[in-house]
């Protein structure tokens, strides 16, 4: 295992120990901006002005993080945003 390799290990376990990781949610071509926003307030208890400022902000740009926290809590958030089928990731 390379320095960078074990470096990067590291690193990954420490922001699963300490809450550090984030849910991003990734544009796509398929959903409408309404079916972004309502499941973002379902699923991430975002209020409609935080969940239509992240529609915009992954419209435009590509991504965003919607949600920070612990590794636990986002696992089961992120499930529901795939089931939903919104594109998005645990980083």
């Amino acid at each position: 295992m390379s320095t960078q390799e074990q470096i990067q290990e590291k690193v990954d376990v420490a922001e699963l120990l300490n809450g550090n990781s984030e849910i991003i949610l990734y544009n796509d071509d398929v959903n409408t901006f309404d079916h972004v926003i309502e499941t973002l307030i379902r699923v991430c208890d975002h209020t409609s002005e935080q969940a239509e400022q992240c529609a915009m902000l992954v419209h435009y740009t590509g991504k965003c993080t919607v949600k920070t926290g612990e590794f636990k809590k986002l696992k089961s958030q992120c499930l529901q945003l795939l089931d939903a089928g919104l594109s998005a990731e645990i980083m």
